[in-house]
């Protein structure tokens, strides 16, 4: 959000803006008195600062996703388009059977539920519901208490099985109730988060997919509602609502809806492994299935082979660190178990047109934040 704003501002008239690390007019209000400001961007508007805006005659945007204040200017995510997106995610990999993890005592969780629902209602689907208040901050305590009822709610649910968390904290709840109740992500449970905190989902284990919001867009257009108010221009107070993006695939709904318990252990025994180097004949050895068994099972539930399934899962680590990192290509080379880098970029170029280099680039280019039209 930050950075939408900071956009804005860049092409704009600049602004001399402070930045309220500590939220104290969250806590404070009438700190606001202690210098004339324009206008005001809030990510956590309280009902007393909205008040003391109001009083004031200050502008406020409002970027709190919770119930708009009276009279004021609201910008948040379309939750019911995000739960939307979630469920049709999960259609499109095959699945049949769906939950839902929210809280009972959020509305914009309810928001996220009502678009999931609904998604899979107009697909011919419905969905398990687990809610639970909450109280208001995540502790360790609570944790484990939302971990051991996932826990005993999955037991009694069909598989293979899509469920999506409200957002990211509660999907990571999902996946350590999978792991205490045994069950296998994403080959048994497939789980899918919400606002794509992307430390969250990358510690999680396994990493978690999630719907990502469009927060540049929130801050860009925060900014922009702001400049025209600070400018005199009378706009009827209103909600106005950012669409998600896209949802960001990693491994915790990376894999389709398959109900054989011998392709979901090979593609469970791959995934873990494909990076060391592993062949087809070690995946055989996991399983109890001959060679030539397998082959069929792949060709029938993937419409690929085991080796094809062991490169893909090695050229989708290649692409993140390419991504996400400046490692030479022999270090990514041997980080994805191959042993000759000259080959891993003749078969990253024959599967997606493009050399490492090329692609690092593109990825890199498309990772700058761009202002909305």
């Amino acid at each position: 959000m930050l950075r939408g704003i900071a956009k804005y501002q860049s092409s704009h008239e600049p602004w001399a803006a402070y930045l309220d690390d500590q939220g104290q007019a969250e806590v404070s209000p009438g700190w606001l008195m202690s210098r004339q400001w324009d206008g005001v961007i809030s990510r956590h508007a309280t009902r007393r600062l909205a008040a003391e805006c109001r009083r004031l005659q200050i502008p406020l945007v409002d970027l709190n996703d919770e119930p708009a204040q009276p009279e004021s200017h609201k910008i948040r995510p379309d939750n019911v388009a995000i739960g939307h997106m979630g469920a049709e995610h999960f259609i499109e990999r095959g699945y049949r059977n769906f939950g839902f993890c929210g809280y009972s005592n959020e509305e914009w969780a309810l928001e996220r539920r009502r678009g999931f629902v609904e998604g899979l209602t107009l697909a011919g689907f419905s969905a398990s519901l687990l809610e639970c208040k909450y109280p208001g901050a995540s502790t360790p305590d609570w944790n484990q208490e939302q971990v051991l009822q996932i826990a005993a709610w999955l037991v009694g649910l069909s598989k293979p099985l899509a469920i999506m968390g409200c957002h990211d904290l509660h999907a990571a709840q999902i996946l350590e109730g999978c792991q205490l109740a045994g069950v296998a992500v994403p080959e048994e449970v497939a789980v899918l988060g919400a606002n794509d905190d992307a430390i969250r989902c990358e510690l999680s284990n396994p990493p978690l997919s999630s719907v990502a919001t469009n927060s540049f867009l929130s801050g860009f257009t925060a900014a922009e509602l702001l400049d025209q108010l600070m400018r005199g221009r009378k706009i009827k107070p209103a909600e106005s609502l950012i669409e998600p993006i896209r949802v960001v695939v990693r491994n915790s709904t990376d894999t389709l809806a398959i109900d054989d318990r011998t392709v979901t252990e090979a593609l469970g025994y791959i995934r873990d492994n494909a990076c060391l180097g592993i062949s087809v004949s070690n995946v055989v050895d996991q399983v109890a299935a001959s060679r030539s068994q397998l082959e069929k099972k792949f060709r029938q539930y993937l419409g690929r082979s085991p080796q094809a399934e062991i490169r893909q899962v090695q050229l989708g680590k290649t692409k993140q660190l390419l991504h996400e990192t400046d490692f030479p290509l022999k270090k990514i080379a041997e980080l994805v178990g191959f042993e000759h880098p000259e080959y891993l970029s003749v078969v990253f170029k024959r599967v997606t047109k493009l050399s490492p280099g090329a692609y690092r680039r593109l990825a890199q280019n498309e990772q700058k934040p761009r202002a909305a039209n």
